[in-house]
């Protein structure tokens, strides 16, 4: 193994059980400051990694940028140095009427609309979260008091396929699996999760996810009311209890 991994500048000293991967850089100084003793570790492109121990374990917090590449990337080098617990704390847009903005997302499932997943397992195989990552990360939304979903998300690869499908030359496509994705249930779309999931079967850890809701354009369509929020705050607690919950059962 090279002293350090090629793209997150870590080296196996750096490793621990638990990983948080918020997408964005600027979101890692405020996870880590839940941590004790936390420092940043390393730096590189979209890649900001700081370090500190929740429960007495070891927590690592790395930004993944934005969709599946940079995610996969991130989780085969993490795993490459002990990590077998990741939990993404992200953001997504709600698509079932009832998700508001600044409603949690807790996801069992991901659509795998991205292409990453694709190049480790065929797309029948499905995209499914750890069921007990997942339970600790409910249970912790629930003592949060945040109002939380549980269900499929869809993970795309394209915000403005997303957002402005006239505008691309298979958007009739686009819009028509749309709402195919909301009459089958689907509670909000991001573009992480499927790749994540994927990727932690093959390498055989862990891995779940935590969203927060930005804004429903399925709301705003249909005249109701949208709020929109870009606080994390509850996301992140919620991982942080999680984690917490999982290190006392080792």
């Amino acid at each position: 193994m090279k002293e350090r991994m090629y793209h997150l500048g870590l080296k196996k000293e750096d490793g621990a059980r638990f990983a948080v991967l918020p997408g964005d850089p600027g979101r890692v100084p405020q996870i880590a400051a839940c941590l004790a003793d936390a420092h940043e570790v390393a730096h590189n492109r979209e890649f900001h990694t700081w370090a500190g121990t929740l429960s007495g374990e070891r927590v690592l917090v790395t930004s993944t940028g934005i969709g599946g590449p940079s995610a996969a990337i991130a989780m085969e080098e993490l795993a490459s140095i002990g990590v077998d617990t990741f939990i993404r704390v992200g953001t997504c847009g709600g698509m079932q009427l009832a998700v508001q903005g600044g409603d949690l997302i807790v996801p069992t499932a991901a659509i795998r609309m991205d292409g990453t997943s694709r190049e480790y397992l065929p797309v029948e195989f499905p995209a499914v979260a750890d069921f007990a990552l997942t339970q600790a990360l409910a249970d912790a939304a629930h003592r949060q008091g945040a109002h939380t979903h549980l269900g499929v998300v869809q993970s795309k690869d394209s915000f403005y396929g997303q957002h402005e499908p006239e505008r691309m030359p298979v958007g009739q496509r686009l819009v028509s699996d749309w709402n195919a994705w909301i009459k089958g249930g689907a509670l909000a779309s991001e573009m992480e999760c499927a790749t994540l999931f994927t990727v932690a079967a093959c390498l055989g850890v862990r891995a779940g996810a935590v969203l927060t809701c930005v804004w429903n354009q399925e709301r705003q369509a249909a005249g109701m009311s949208n709020p929109e929020t870009h606080d994390s705050g509850i996301a992140i607690r919620t991982a942080v209890e999680a984690i917490c919950a999982l290190a006392v059962k080792k």
